[in-house]
């Protein structure tokens, strides 16, 4: 069984980065995601993104945009911790049925990060977005318009592997937005293990900025 899984998740991260080929494997993945990723993979991330943004976001009546919410299961653990006013956003419109399920969110939208996601500027007073900056997926001018839509004094939270942080020009632009003050870091976790079961050698961090 764990072969099976690996196998189909190799087979969503070798789209080529061709979105549309990317949203269709997201699409036929989306009913064995959940199961897949938790139970086999031992997926941390939703987990401390959650526990992390009560750190942050102190009001629970706060307008959240979860970017990427695939399946919604970060979106359940933020509903479980008392946040209400969460909107998902995802390019999968099959993980979007599946996110519809779970009832945790305020509305969802197919939404493409890198382009224009046609939400007001400084809508949100936070920003949540797990595992979708990654290779293939998000690139890092992603990160221009999380910062558009999100207010003064919100936080934008997310999580990255290293290995991507370091070579796919994350961290550059990380900088750049930092020296021309758009957004200040406040926080950095320590590199930690994101998929122990199925990806022992996978380390990822969660970075915590401030819009200014």
């Amino acid at each position: 069984m764990m072969e099976e899984v690996g196998k189909r998740v190799q087979w969503v991260y070798q789209s080529g980065g061709d979105i549309t080929e990317l949203a269709k494997r997201y699409d036929e993945w989306a009913q064995h995601y959940d199961k897949d990723i938790t139970e086999h993979f031992g997926y941390e991330l939703p987990a401390r993104v959650a526990k992390l943004a009560t750190k942050y976001i102190t009001n629970r009546e706060h307008r959240i945009l979860d970017a990427g919410s695939g399946t919604g299961l970060v979106g359940q653990l933020l509903s479980n911790l008392g946040f209400n006013n969460i909107i998902g956003i995802d390019l999968s419109l099959g993980m979007l049925a599946e996110a519809e399920k779970k009832k945790v969110y305020t509305a969802l939208y197919q939404r493409i990060l890198g382009e224009h996601l046609g939400f007001d500027t400084h809508l949100f007073d936070a920003v949540v977005c797990v595992g979708t900056l990654t290779i293939g997926h998000a690139p890092s001018s992603s990160l221009e318009e999380l910062i558009r839509v999100t207010k003064s004094n919100g936080y934008i939270i997310f999580t990255m592997r290293k290995d991507v942080y370091e070579n796919h020009g994350f961290k550059e632009k990380q900088d750049d937005l930092t020296k021309c003050g758009s957004w200040q870091a406040v926080e950095v976790t320590e590199d930690f293990l994101s998929l122990p079961k199925g990806e022992p050698d996978s380390y990822s961090r969660i970075y915590v900025y401030r819009v200014l």
